[in-house]
């Protein structure tokens, strides 16, 4: 009879040690720098996907962390085209995630043509992205 009493207190305490036996549950950061749900950083994703918002997008991959546009021709420069490649190539948020290559295409006497993209374009979208995906941690972060 004893011994069934024992085991019957083993039993009963078993859940109590498995739910932590009441000690302190360490709390979430709601605005971590890695966030994995979609495969990449979702920071640097959503503000990647904003900042391309004016351009048509051909393909994009969540998992993958890639996002590819169609060419683009600004109205202001009609013989003038591009087309970017966003990769985004870790989880974390950081400026070494992202990685951003483009393509540039001038009309001579109606054919497209391949012309050099300057260094300072591709850095520039790569600045703003990375602006974008601190501004919507820190909006989380508040908010």
């Amino acid at each position: 009879m004893f011994r069934r009493s024992r085991i019957a207190v083993v039993l009963f305490a078993l859940p109590l040690v498995a739910c932590g036996g009441g000690s302190a549950r360490p709390q979430a950061d709601l605005a971590a720098s890695k966030i994995t749900t979609i495969g990449v950083n979702s920071y640097l994703w959503r503000a990647s996907l904003d900042t391309l918002g004016f351009m048509p997008l051909l393909q994009t991959d969540s998992n993958g962390g890639v996002i590819v546009t169609d060419w683009y021709t600004n109205p202001q420069t009609p013989t003038e085209r591009m087309k970017v490649t966003v990769s985004i190539l870790d989880q974390d948020l950081r400026a070494d995630a992202l990685r951003v290559a483009a393509l540039r295409e001038v009309n001579r006497n109606g054919q497209w043509v391949s012309s050099p993209v300057q260094a300072a374009t591709t850095q520039k979208l790569e600045d703003i992205i990375l602006t974008k995906a601190r501004d919507l941690r820190r909006a989380s972060i508040a908010g």
